[in-house]
């Protein structure tokens, strides 16, 4: 980078430690003040802080890759603003009126304490091993390669970039998570989602005037096959009738069929969006249902722009590169090489303070989250009673220890390299269904039993692990046999798609059998369940420019979908 690029780069740092120190100034008082920053955050906070924790390694490395691969086909995902709205306006309440810190304390309060010791446990593991691993492993990679350095000198001794910058990562984002707690995420996003926006709105206008413009961007990509390729770079697929332009594909395509993609990316959004600890924690924050409710549409227009900050840029490098006017080795470095090709002196520096920031926030938001979860659902209920300043004590200890696991994770994490990293990204379709199922059937009916609810969460786990170790055992060998018929070769779509029915059918079944919980105990929890009082609070917490939002938000999805159909 160039010595501009450097300066601006330390002004964002500055200004980074300026809110730290500015949060670190406000002591927290209790639990609610460090895990949900008292429960006063503003819409402006909550709809920062759902974007700046949601754009990660996935989007800087994952989504711009797979723009450069296979075009327009992941965009469904990237398209869940609508989801982000159903969050506001349909959970919102139930999680208001409910009190609660956590999601699984919610699944308590509705199903049992079985139910939420199983989510905690879910949640846990899988934020540790999963999306903190990919995300420092993510980062390392995106350093290394935007600031070009293969190795630097410390203490006399040569170590791999790679290491510096993901140790770094995990260091920076650990330090003020600890420190500063849920405001420090919450208010350090504020400035880190402009920085994003910014720098990646410079990559995709400067690609697109590079390219020629939107017409031959669009030409390029509607001429070129929808096409698929394996680790050796050798095609496995590619389609007679979809091109990389398109949204919809066959049903026959491997990856992306339409009859997978639609309601497959559904189930995903609605459990990533509304049921999620690591997103639905910046919503519990909020000062009351208004606040959390607007956050909910600020962020879910801002969940619009990925598309156009990163996927397209990802078709932009896949163009340049047919028009011989750019090189990249793999498909995943296509957006760190529109950094380094494209942006004139400054922006760059502003492009890395934006990767910086997204990867940061992430990693911040998923200490925090993880910390809350052991500290409330685990140590607060084995030892009731402790002062508030003890259990705030306690959640920095357990955020120091999973800054340590995700450190410790990384060589794991690099050792197994591509190959795990891909499975890891299977992970969210095989853990989404049976949440997502107990929490829908949950708020719909007071007739879901507890047992069904646990029963729910542990067969859908169960199958889903089932999935992911098979392809671990077989290593993307084509196997045979009844077992790999069932469970493997099936899209990963359609399995998950599968799970979901299963699981709901189970719970159906599963209650009719079994006891209901008393309706006085989850009043408010239910449709239909709400008290006058309850629905009156509800009613008074927005407006028609609350209505008229969301339906631009609504309109500009389907506008999308009408385009790129």
């Amino acid at each position: 980078m160039a010595t501009l690029d450097w300066i601006v780069l330390g002004l964002f740092v500055l200004a980074l430690v300026g809110i730290i120190v500015w949060v670190l100034k406000k002591k927290d008082k209790d639990t609610s003040d460090y895990f949900l920053a008292g429960r006063d955050a503003t819409w402006l906070a909550i709809g920062a802080s759902i974007f700046a924790s949601n754009i990660g390694s996935e989007h800087l490395v994952g989504l711009a890759g797979t723009g450069a691969e296979s075009g327009m086909a992941y965009a469904h995902w990237e398209m869940h603003g609508w989801l982000i709205l159903l969050l506001g306006w349909v959970f919102v309440p139930f999680y208001a009126r409910s009190g609660v810190f956590t999601m699984p304390e919610f699944l308590e309060r509705r199903y049992n304490s079985k139910s939420r010791s199983f989510l905690s446990i879910i949640s846990l593991v899988s934020y540790v091993l999963t999306k903190v691993a990919v995300t420092v492993y993510a980062g390392g990679v995106v350093f290394k390669d935007v600031f070009n350095i293969e190795y630097m000198r410390i203490f006399g001794y040569e170590v791999d970039f790679f290491w510096v910058s993901a140790i770094g990562l995990v260091l920076l984002a650990g330090l003020y998570t600890v420190l500063g707690g849920m405001k420090a995420v919450l208010y350090t996003s504020v400035l880190q989602t402009p920085i994003l926006l910014a720098g990646s709105v410079a990559i995709l206008v400067i690609g697109l005037v590079q390219l020629g413009g939107w017409n031959n961007l669009m030409e390029i990509v509607r001429s070129t096959d929808a096409t698929y390729l394996n680790d050796a770079g050798e095609v496995i697929y590619r389609s007679t009738t979809d091109s990389m332009g398109d949204l919809i594909r066959s049903r026959h395509d491997p990856k992306y069929p339409w009859t997978g993609v639609l309601l497959g990316s559904a189930i995903i959004g609605f459990w990533y969006w509304c049921t999620d600890q690591y997103i639905v924690q910046r919503v519990l924050s909020g000062r009351d249902q208004k606040q959390a409710r607007r956050g909910t549409i600020f962020g879910a227009y801002l969940k619009l722009t990925p598309v156009f900050l990163f996927l397209i840029p990802g078709m932009i490098a896949f163009a340049l590169r047919q028009q011989g006017m750019m090189d990249f080795d793999s498909n995943d470095a296509a957006f760190s090489t529109l950094v380094k090709d494209l942006l004139p002196k400054g922006f760059t520096g502003i492009v890395v303070g934006g990767i910086l920031a997204a990867l940061m926030s992430s990693l911040a938001s998923l200490f925090n989250s993880s910390s809350m979860l052991f500290t409330v659902d685990f140590y607060q209920r084995f030892r009731p009673g402790a002062s508030a300043n003890h259990y705030v004590v306690v959640g920095r200890i357990a955020t120091v220890v999973i800054v340590i696991l995700g450190i410790l994770w990384i060589p794991v994490m690099r050792g197994l390299g591509k190959v795990l990293y891909e499975y890891l990204q299977d992970v969210q379709s095989l853990l989404a269904p049976g949440i997502a199922a107990v929490f829908l059937l949950g708020i719909l009916s007071k007739r879901t039993t507890p047992t069904a609810g646990f029963v729910g969460l542990v067969v859908g786990f169960t199958l889903g692990m089932l999935r992911l170790g098979l392809k671990v055992y077989y290593g993307g060998d084509v196997g045979d046999g009844f077992l790999y018929d069932l469970v493997v070769a099936p899209n990963w779509l359609h399995y998950e798609i599968a799970l979901f029915l299963i699981v709901i059918v189970l719970m159906v079944i599963v209650s009719s059998f079994t006891k209901p919980v008393d309706a006085t105990k989850i009043e408010g929890l239910y449709f239909g369940s709400a008290t006058a009082e309850q629905k009156a609070v509800s009613r008074a917490s927005w407006n028609k420019w609350d209505v008229i939002n969301t339906v631009i938000i609504l309109s500009v999805v389907i506008a999308f979908y009408i385009y790129f159909w």
